[in-house]
């Protein structure tokens, strides 16, 4: 995955975990991280690019080539 948006390696497992449809919880389960973790990476996520759900975020990823 490209990163064009500053997004931490974390962030980007978080991204790539949600486009297999990972709920946090999962996904939480997934990189050994609690679910309050994975909601403050994808706060930080939404802040980064001014967005504000999950599912902009991987319409971005894909429009913006982090996704493919």
């Amino acid at each position: 995955m490209e990163n064009k948006n500053n997004f931490t390696p974390r962030e980007l497992d978080i991204i790539e975990y949600m486009s297999q449809g990972l709920n946090n919880a999962e996904i939480a389960k997934k990189l050994f991280i609690s679910i309050h973790t994975v909601k403050s990476h994808l706060e930080s996520m939404y802040e980064k690019i001014g967005i504000n759900n999950r599912v902009q975020l991987i319409v971005y990823s894909f429009q913006n080539g982090i996704l493919k």
